[in-house]
């Protein structure tokens, strides 16, 4: 550390900073969310001294993210709450029974980058102006990719998570930061570990390069890297200007995408990419896809969620948001158990800091797509290990108010399991039962087992934290 840099402030458990994804700006906390951290940090030092434990055996407890939940309960949430009994946060046993379960947990988007072909490389911007400028880049391995790649995915998604299965998702740009060859010996290096732990995408930029070349691709992506689904950021362009999944490019996309045989289309909407037309990250395009294409499959990566948008009842009119993926649905007739489905990655991340913004969500998602049509993702591993999204999942809530005033379902532990994984096994075919067999004493569970004896997380989010870090990634138009 250079003389220069501040001490970084330990990390609660449950991690309530501003790291964004890359995709938005880093939000700095509400003056109710600064206070909840206050508060956690208060309640962390008390029961430290109480228990007579050290600090990191707390926070590596789960009475540590207890504490951090029951902070943020009290924030006046009227719609959404964490249901965490108060003698968790001395109490092991009440605290695992609050945050613990045996959910089959899929998370549909989590991400790595190459460390072994140098796409760094180039005279021109690229990721690694972003890259760089974060804390995880100085991790202390020999070059600073290292710091993003498989071995790190493998550490926070699988070891220090209850995460089954991960589906490695695709990265937009040019030259692509992880290609699908790379994406496929990730997941021949996790099907060592364990059998049928690891899903891949294939990037698909239709407006990149001529059609013959794009048709090319594809077929490879399928015939040599047999990926699991396809990945349309329909906002990316090279010259900023994307394509919506409705028009002839769009369209022409998907109907190779059927005729290769792969039906699933993973496709990004809302959070607008920085430095591209947000016109083209709307998710009112989704219906009439859907509509046109009922064969397919449409996986709606973050729902259509905005981070300077705020989430409250539904509105038939809107024109952003979670709400305007609903009225596409709504408008061309897509109701409940239809084509698409709503993927949480980063949503709920930001969202579990705003309860009631929460509740509103995953209400309206159950309410209008229903119970089996929402998606498990958290967009690891640029917020690090996605353990404190899962604990957190676990126990909130919808108010009985919100559930009386809006008609949002309970959040039940029913339900939560479908969200957390029995959806994606649906959707990609994966027999559950035979599944959670093969996982019963395999390598990554023997593992996990293991590091849980004497854990030690670091608790760190990889993305960008400050407005310099973000700018850093402003500079590359190829950055995720």
């Amino acid at each position: 550390m250079r003389k220069s840099e501040h001490e970084p402030i330990p990390a609660l458990p449950i991690k309530l900073d501003s790291t964004t994804n890359g995709e938005y700006w880093p939000r700095p906390p509400s003056p109710a969310l600064a206070a909840a951290q206050k508060r956690a940090w208060a309640a962390v030092d008390e029961h430290t001294r109480a228990l007579r434990w050290t600090r990191r055996e707390y926070l590596t407890s789960a009475c540590g993210a207890a504490t951090v939940l029951l902070a943020l309960n009290q924030m006046g949430c009227a719609g959404g709450s964490y249901r965490v009994p108060k003698e968790a946060a001395r109490e092991p046993a009440a605290a695992e029974g609050a945050l613990s379960g045996n959910e089959l947990v899929i998370d549909v988007q989590t991400h790595q980058v190459s460390a072994v072909r140098p796409w760094w490389d180039v005279s021109g911007p690229s990721l690694a102006d972003f890259l760089t400028t974060t804390p995880q880049a100085r991790c202390g391995a020999p070059h600073w990719a290292r710091c993003f790649t498989d071995d790190v995915l493998l550490r926070e998604v699988f070891l220090e998570s209850d995460t089954s299965v991960a589906v490695l998702s695709a990265l937009w740009g040019s030259p692509h930061p992880m290609l699908a060859s790379e994406a496929a010996r990730t997941r021949e290096k996790v099907a060592e570990l364990g059998r049928g732990r690891m899903l891949i995408h294939g990037i698909v930029q239709p407006n990149e390069a001529s059609w013959p070349e794009i048709e090319t691709h594809m077929q490879r992506l399928v015939a040599e890297w047999k990926i699991d689904a396809w990945k349309l950021y329909t906002v990316w362009g090279p010259n900023g200007q994307g394509f919506r999944l409705d028009d002839e490019l769009g369209m022409k996309t998907i109907q190779t995408g059927l005729d290769l045989g792969l039906t699933r289309f993973a496709v990004h909407k809302g959070l607008p990419l920085p430095g591209m037309n947000r016109a083209y990250t709307s998710p009112l395009d989704v219906g009439p896809a859907a509509r046109a294409f009922p064969q397919a499959t449409f996986l709606v990566y973050h729902s259509g969620w905005e981070a300077d948008h705020v989430e409250g009842p539904y509105d038939p009119k809107a024109e952003r948001g979670v709400d305007a993926l609903i009225r596409s649905l709504h408008e061309n007739g897509i109701g409940k158990n239809g084509n698409v489905y709503a993927e949480l990655g980063s949503t709920w991340r930001e969202l579990m800091k705003a309860p009631d913004q929460a509740a509103h969500v995953l209400g309206k998602l159950l309410l209008h797509l229903g119970e089996d049509r929402i998606l498990w993702g958290t967009d690891a591993i640029w917020f690090g290990s996605p353990q404190d999204q899962i604990q957190a999942f676990r126990a909130f809530e919808i108010s009985a108010e919100f559930q009386e005033r809006f008609g949002y379902p309970a959040l039940t532990p029913e339900r939560k399991a479908k969200i957390f994984g029995l959806n994606a096994a649906h959707v990609y075919g994966v027999n559950v039962a035979e599944l959670r067999g093969h996982h019963t004493s395999d390598l990554v569970t023997r593992l996990r087992e293991e590091y849980r004896n004497d854990p030690n997380p670091s608790f760190r989010t990889y993305g960008p934290r400050t407005r310099r870090e973000m700018l850093g990634l402003l500079r590359s138009p190829f950055g995720h």
